[in-house]
């Protein structure tokens, strides 16, 4: 393996030449603490950037074993050290054409999921992965700017970031800790008969609608749960916790406008992950299976069977096999609620603010001007409280406008200037002095909804030459091969990293999957929707995140069956059957 020295060398000699000279530096180089990986070297100064590996060895990184002696502590600490990286590279620049000089490691922000950026052995080894433009003038190289940056900066960020004696001993204990003491909470609430767990002191505000760090606020009010809703917690390292447990069937979370309702939902939303030290939702946990669903207008929709909410279509429309290129608002929010059960969730959350109306509820007087025969919809209302019955499935609902919700409501928590109230019996009681007069619009039990096989040539990654192509332009949409799929409605996804992991997803899920080529145990030949989710995390779980791009890449997150399931429906090119 040929040395640091030998790849400064190499570089001041290609200094000047055209760029495809640098092609010269790929394949490992031994430093003298770490190992050096050039795995691809970008064909100019405009392409995608040149992918680097550092392999750091146990002895040299001298983490103590407390940093990554569970996979949750190991987790909590690979994702404080890619902040640190991340933040420290931020810093590097060059001068030149194109992105010269720029190094860049996907930061994780706020959630802590297994990633790709630094993966932390068992044994305490690191591999920290990141990119750099190689420094050009024009077309030309510019191998000495090109040396220092590779074998003088990259040497500093890994003592700067990467290494023990970098951070503080107690501070790495915190990450480590914090992420361990969170997986122990959410393994908690089955037991404890719980769906989510807010903690008291927890601050749930985020600073605006695309930054999710802690709002920093002298008016930020700090969690405090109503007393008949307060449970204890153990935490393998907080001791016990107390907060506000949130039980299974039907909860609504009412109140005022701008009293902090939808906050706290998305504070449960984002429960289904860990989050950071300092972030306000560190012990906010909920169901790893909850799922936010919405109205999503002009979505596509294959072959859903949403008739338990919606039928009798005008021209016949086959409810039981739904399919539309342009959704309304209450067929989508349907679709999204079949598909949801269709992967597997037992918590639904809805906010008012995001859903059709038409689709939660049609109070008295609608109903005596347009009477059930004139109206196809079935509203959520009536469909709610059977969901827990019959399927188990509870719900948590933010609403604000309609009380015909309080008769089919098992928990009511009212906000008032951001802090929650228990006002279950309050709520029952108005139920019963003014009751609405309206008659349930179900007719028919819940459907049983039938399988759906999805027609693998409707998953198609290829773009002219490239047989799989994915991208991601921005923080909504996901570029699979030809197709641009909308994923702004999706939110429970954290990050790019994750987004770009779904799009492989997907690819993995279309050729290794649909197409019945894989041979591994527990993978079925021609799966339905949920079998097929089933064996992508088989494969995630047996080959990890690579098993998605064999590249070796750096900026890819884990995500759940929940954010693959709704990228798929999402194809307009999906076919089912």
């Amino acid at each position: 393996m040929r040395d640091a020295s030998e790849l400064a060398t190499l570089l001041k000699q290609i200094e000047g030449r055209g760029y495809k000279a640098y092609k010269q530096i790929s394949g490992p180089w031994r430093f003298s603490d770490f190992t050096l990986h050039v795995d691809h070297v970008q064909g100019d100064p405009f392409a995608d950037p040149t992918r680097l590996r550092l392999k750091l060895p146990a002895d040299f990184v001298a983490l103590p074993d407390s940093a990554y002696r569970t996979r949750a502590r190991a987790l909590g600490t690979a994702a404080f050290l890619a902040r640190a990286f991340a933040r420290a590279a931020r810093g590097v620049s060059g001068s030149g054409t194109g992105k010269s000089g720029e190094l860049r490691m996907e930061d994780p922000g706020q959630t802590v999921l297994l990633q790709t950026a630094v993966l932390m052995s068992e044994h305490g080894d690191l591999e920290a992965r990141f990119t750099v433009g190689l420094p050009a003038q024009g077309r030309r190289t510019l191998g000495r700017q090109a040396s220092g940056l590779l074998t003088t900066r990259v040497p500093e960020l890994v003592r700067s970031a990467l290494i023990a004696a970098a951070h503080d001993t107690g501070e790495v204990e915190a990450h480590a800790a914090t992420n361990e003491d969170a997986d122990a909470l959410r393994s908690q609430l089955g037991d404890q008969g719980l769906v989510a767990f807010v903690a008291d002191g927890s601050l749930l505000p985020r600073r605006s609608g695309i930054d999710d760090r802690p709002l920093q606020s002298d008016n930020v009010v700090a969690f405090r749960s109503p007393e008949s809703l307060r449970v204890e917690l153990e935490l393998p390292n907080a001791g016990v916790v107390s907060g506000m447990g949130v039980p299974p069937g039907v909860t609504l979370i009412v109140g005022g406008g701008f009293n902090g309702k939808s906050t706290l939902l998305r504070a449960i939303q984002s429960g289904v992950y860990n989050h950071r030290p300092g972030d306000g939702r560190e012990r906010v946990v909920s169901r790893r299976d909850a799922v936010k669903v919405r109205a999503e207008d002009r979505r596509s929709v294959s072959g859903v069977d949403i008739s338990s909410f919606i039928d009798g279509l005008p021209f016949g429309q086959d409810t039981k096999r739904f399919a539309t290129e342009n959704a309304s608002g209450s067929t989508s929010q349907a679709a999204a609620i079949v598909e949801a059960l269709e992967a597997g969730t037992r918590l639904l959350l809805v906010d008012e603010d995001t859903s059709a109306t038409n689709f939660m509820i049609r109070d008295r007087r609608m109903q005596q001007l347009v009477p059930k025969e004139g109206e196809p919809i079935t509203p959520f209302v009536d469909r709610v409280q059977e969901l827990y019955e019959r399927r188990g499935v509870s719900c948590v609902l933010v609403l604000g406008g309609s009380g015909d919700y309080l008769d089919v409501a098992d928990t009511v928590i009212r906000m008032t200037d951001y802090a929650p109230w228990d006002v279950t019996e309050e709520a029952k009681a108005v139920a019963t002095r003014i009751p609405t007069g309206r008659a349930t619009e179900r007719k028919q039990p819940l459907s049983t909804f039938s399988l759906r096989h999805v027609q693998p040539r409707s998953v198609d990654a290829s773009k002219g030459r490239r047989a799989a192509y994915v991208r991601v332009p921005d923080d909504r949409t996901l570029l699979f091969g030809a197709e641009t799929i909308d994923l702004g409605g999706v939110e429970q996804i954290a990050s790019r990293a994750q987004m770009r992991a779904i799009g492989q997803g997907l690819v993995l899920l279309a050729a290794r999957v649909l197409e019945g080529r894989t041979t591994e145990a527990g993978i079925p030949a021609a799966p339905d929707v949920a079998s097929a989710l089933d064996a992508v995390e088989i494969l995630l779980k047996q080959d990890g995140l690579d098993v998605l791009e064999p590249r070796k890449v750096g900026n890819l997150a884990e995500f759940r069956r929940f954010e693959l399931a709704a990228a798929l429906n999402r194809l307009r090119t999906l076919k089912v059957e």
